[in-house]
C-alpha cells in the first residue's frame, strides 16, 4: 500500500518553523515527508544546529516513498531576504504565503495528502497588506470553504470552537443559531470522518459563566444554544449542553464527551494547553483538505538556539500521518 504524501510548511523564516522542520527529518517516518521553504534557509539552519542532515530537491514526479532518517525533501520556494533569526523582515512575507498557497493547492490538486503547518507571525502578514486573521481562516478562503472549524486535541482531549480570532466583544454577535448549527454540523461530519466515531458525543459549552444561570447572567443560551441543540438533537446528533465551561472539564465529565465545543478562543483554549502545551496539536475541521499544525507561536528568541522543542509540529506530523486516507465510511451519515 503506497505511503501518503505530506507537505510541511516550515513557516516564518525568522522563527522556529524551520528548526523544527530539520528536527523532523532525523527521524524516520511511514509517509513521504516534503518540507516547503527556501532550500538554503533550511540547509543554514541544519548547519546552525549541527544537525547531520542531507537536503534533497523534492521531485513531484517521482512516486511517495517513506521517509528516511537524515534526509530532508525541500519543496523550494525562495525567500526574498536571508532570514535572520529573531528578526522579522516584512519583505518575506509574501514568501510564507507563498508557502502556504503551494501546499495548499498541492493538497487540492491531490499531490499531496495533508499539510502540516509550522508557526507564521500574523502581524507581520498583515502589516505587510494581507487579509491573514490565521492559517484556519485563509485556508478556508484558499479552499473555497464557508465556515472552518478550529479544533485542538491533546492525548484524548479535543476542544472545538465556534469563533476562533476575534475580539472578545464581538463574540455574542457572532454566535448567531446558524452558525451554531453549522459549526456543530461540521465537528459531527469530520470527528466521524477522521476519527471513526459512528455517533460522536459533543459537550456543547454556554457562553456564560454557569451557562447563563437560567436567563440570569444573560440570554444567549435561552434564545441561541439550546434551540440548536434541541433541533440537532432531534436529528440524532449525539449532543449535550449548554454546559458550564467551569465544570466541562472535569475528568468525570470528559469521560462522557468526544469532544468539547467551546464558544471562544480563550474559553477552551487555555484549558487544554494547560494539560498538553508542547504536545498539542491544531486540527481544521470543515475543509475539504487535511490540514493540522501546531499549538505555539513562531518563539522568535529560540531559532536556532537548539532549545526550541519541535514535540508539537511532530505531534502534527504524527497525526496527519495517521489520519491520512483513513477516512472512515460513518462521514457521510
Amino acid at each position: 500500500m503506497p505511503v501518503p504524501r505530506i507537505v510541511i510548511t516550515s513557516g516564518e523564516p525568522a522563527g522556529v518553523g524551520p528548526d523544527a522542520c530539520v528536527a523532523l527529518g532525523l527521524s524516520a517516518w511511514d509517509a513521504d515527508i516534503v518540507v516547503a521553504g527556501d532550500s538554503g534557509l533550511l540547509a543554514a539552519t541544519a548547519e546552525a544546529l549541527r544537525l547531520s542532515l542531507r537536503i534533497e530537491p523534492y521531485d513531484s514526479s517521482r512516486p511517495a516513498a517513506a521517509h528516511a532518517a537524515g534526509i530532508l525533501k525541500v519543496l523550494h520556494v525562495p525567500a526574498a531576504r536571508p532570514a535572520i533569526p529573531g528578526q522579522l523582515d516584512l519583505r518575506n512575507a509574501a514568501y510564507v504565503i507563498g508557502m502556504l498557497d503551494r501546499a495548499c493547492d498541492g493538497c487540492m490538486s491531490g499531490e499531496f495528502a495533508a499539510m502540516v503547518t509550522a508557526p507564521v507571525q500574523k502581524s507581520t502578514l498583515m502589516d505587510a497588506g494581507f487579509a491573514f486573521m490565521g492559517h484556519t481562516e485563509y485556508l478556508a478562503a484558499r479552499t473555497g470553504s464557508a465556515l472552518p472549524v478550529m479544533m485542538l486535541l491533546s492525548g484524548e482531549l479535543r476542544v472545538a470552537l465556534v469563533t476562533t480570532h476575534l475580539a472578545l466583544a464581538d463574540v455574542p454577535r457572532a454566535i448567531t443559531r446558524e452558525r451554531l448549527a453549522a459549526t456543530l454540523r461540521i465537528v459531527n461530519t469530520d470527528l466521524k470522518r477522521y476519527f471513526s466515531l459512528a455517533a460522536p458525543r459533543i459537550a456543547v459549552l454556554g457562553l456564560n459563566p454557569h451557562a447563563g444561570e437560567a436567563g440570569h447572567l444573560g440570554r444567549e443560551e435561552i434564545e441561541t444554544i439550546e434551540p440548536v441543540i434541541r433541533q440537532l438533537r432531534a436529528q440524532g446528533f449525539a449532543i449535550e449542553g449548554p454546559v458550564p465551561a467551569d465544570t466541562a472539564f472535569t475528568p468525570r465529565f470528559l469521560e462522557t464527551a468526544d469532544v468539547i465545543v467551546a464558544m471562544y478562543h480563550d474559553q477552551g483554549l487555555p484549558v487544554l494547553k494547560a494539560v498538553g502545551f508542547g504536545n498539542a496539536v491544531n486540527m481544521t475541521l470543515g475543509l475539504p483538505i487535511l490540514r493540522t499544525s501546531v499549538d505555539h507561536g513562531t518563539a522568535l528568541s529560540l531559532a536556532r538556539t537548539g532549545k526550541a522543542d519541535a514535540g508539537s509540529l511532530r505531534a502534527a506530523l504524527a497525526l496527519a500521518v495517521k489520519l491520512a486516507g483513513a477516512r472512515s465510511p460513518h462521514a457521510d451519515s
